[in-house]
């Protein structure tokens, strides 16, 4: 394993140096080895990641974690593995997503002893890497001019043309500071609270992978490496996706096999789908699972138009490097629907379409600078249950929760860990009074609930809240007693009808196979399948399959 550490710090920071520097990285390594529970770090069906905020439900007089941990131990034991808390660090801006320390808990939602609480669940932190608060300790220091963090930070000097830099957002690449020895343009990427780090400095790295192995101290599974694609900057490039970036995931993934192999690197790239996948590295190397980013727009697209054959030879086209990798599979997060992935799959007149219902369902549309100057759709905000339904329609509930299930049921259908954002369970509605309150786009899809309000709307078999966490945690109860949907079997996509998504699993053993059926159409359909008779995984029933009628939005999953 040292030959490899020793490898990326040579590719890195030169071979001058990587020998000193390994010393460093074993004597981190050896410290941390100690504490950190060796456990089984294994995927398998049952595994499925609820995606929340540490506030996301709150009680008076008690710390959110609490209540968090006292909610999923009541409604979520059987239904989800796991949780991903996302950041719960001292934080200034971007609702956590700009870090003032990475080893602290944001003392408003508790203390570290509330985190570790919930391991009954696997747990995934994030590591927001990318960049740090600029009211943290170290950039404080930095524009003091302590020699210590003179480097941590990227500086700009003169006028280089920077045209090529790709940008998530239409802000400011670089931003301007006072200090001691003079002004200092400083690179930030996402906004100006929100400073970037310089991974050209080992001790940068050093830190860094402190950091994570802390985490897997305190029982992280799983370690979401955040905007993990724009790490590393070269003036000149594109500074997305370059080489140096992979060699430093690389790098902590060889580091965290040395002391804690269960914990599962996942990158956070919202980008087209061959550069998302890029991430996979060889198959061993990199990161274990990557965000599917293509799926929600392409998902959106099919229940849109009633046609599931450009999302279908898209899934087609799904393959993995090795049994060591898998997909992250999501609808819907703290963040929009990107665009980005959808390009080069869908038209931009197939784009367009997409933001104009989002706009049409009273949503909003997030923008990127391109290199040319002008703006594009990056992002389109707005939840995934209105991005699916106009709220402003008459249309029956009941039709639009089961057209909800259909897309959630493809998301669980296909080869990968599924990702499940907390308004989704439980069929949250779009919140533009947090738009109003914040300014920012992202809030329409954060809204924080209070635990005795979604405890009375739980308990009324009439509420939309009930209905959907009913038909959602069905699905996740059948996925996961059935081993064909194991994140490292396999999947065969089927065409058997326009409006179908029709799809195989099968375990890695072969020994068990469903095939699912998801009919993403307001219309009653008919088609002939091969089979004659399977076991209905919702109902237990034996049916007969060889000529099938889907009714509108309906979803089948058949065990042969």
């Amino acid at each position: 394993m040292s030959n490899i550490l020793l490898h990326y710090l040579t590719f890195l920071y030169g071979e001058d140096h990587a020998s000193r520097l390994l010393d460093r990285v074993q004597s981190l390594l050896a410290d941390h080895r100690a504490r950190i529970s060796p456990r089984d770090g294994g995927l398998s069906q049952r595994d499925s990641i609820l995606i929340l905020y540490g506030d996301q439900i709150q009680s008076p007089n008690q710390k959110p974690l609490q209540t968090l941990k006292k909610f999923c131990d009541t409604y979520l034991t059987d239904v989800v593995s796991g949780i991903h808390i996302l950041p719960f660090y001292p934080w200034t801006s971007d609702d956590g997503f700009s870090v003032v320390d990475y080893r602290q808990i944001d003392s408003a939602l508790g203390d570290w002893d509330d985190v570790s609480s919930m391991q009954n669940f696997r747990l995934m932190f994030d590591t927001v890497i990318n960049h740090i608060s600029s009211k943290s300790d170290w950039f404080q220091k930095f524009l003091q001019d302590d020699p210590r963090y003179k480097d941590y930070f990227i500086t700009v000097e003169g006028e280089p043309d920077l045209s090529k830099v790709v940008r998530p957002r239409a802000l400011p690449l670089l931003t301007s500071f006072q200090t001691p020895s003079g002004e200092k343009k400083v690179w930030t990427t996402f906004s100006d609270d929100q400073i970037d780090l310089n991974f050209k400095n080992p001790e940068v790295l050093f830190e860094i992978l402190d950091i994570l192995l802390l985490y897997a101290e305190h029982g992280a599974d799983f370690i979401r490496l955040d905007a993990i694609a724009y790490l590393w900057k070269e003036i000149g490039t594109t500074c997305i996706h370059l080489p140096q970036t992979h060699a430093v995931v690389q790098f902590l993934r060889a580091a965290l096999n040395e002391v804690a192999p269960h914990v599962h690197l996942i990158t956070e790239t919202n980008v087209p789908h061959v550069d998302n996948i890029s991430y996979f590295g060889d198959g061993t190397n990199e990161a274990q699972l990557v965000y599917n980013f293509a799926l929600p727009p392409l998902t959106l697209h099919a229940f849109h138009t009633g046609d599931a054959r450009i999302l279908s030879n898209w899934a087609k086209t799904l393959s993995l490097p090795s049994k060591q990798t898998t997909f992250f599979n999501f609808l819907a997060s703290h963040d929009g629907i990107g665009m980005n992935p959808a390009r080069g799959i869908l038209s931009d007149e197939q784009i367009n379409l997409l933001v104009d219902k989002t706009l049409e369902h009273g949503g909003l549309i997030s923008y990127k600078h391109n290199a040319d100057g002008t703006q594009s759709p990056y992002e389109m905000n707005i939840n995934y249950f209105d991005a699916l339904s106009n709220p402003n329609d008459n249309e029956p509930l009941e039709l639009q929760i089961n057209r909800f299930i259909a897309a959630q049921a493809i998301m669980l259908s296909l080869i990968g860990v599924p990702g499940i954002y907390f308004h989704s369970l439980f069929g949250s509605r779009g919140w533009l009074e947090g738009v109003k309150q914040t300014g920012r786009n992202r809030t329409i899809n954060r809204e924080k609930l209070q635990m005795d309000e979604l405890q009375n709307q739980l308990a009324g078999e009439n509420s939309l809240r009930f209905k959907v966490f009913t038909k959602y945690s069905q699905l996740l109860k059948a996925r996961s007693g059935t081993s064909a949907f194991h994140p490292h079997g396999t999947q065969t996509v089927l065409n058997l009808h326009p409006s179908v998504f029709a799809i195989e699993r099968i375990s890695p053993d072969e020994k068990s196979r469903v095939l699912c059926l998801h009919n993403v159409s307001e219309k009653k359909i008919s088609f002939t399948t091969k089979h004659e008779s399977a076991h209905d995984l919702f109902t237990g029933q034996v049916i007969q399959i060889s000529n099938i009628t889907l009714e509108p939005y309906q979803v089948l999953w058949l065990k042969n």
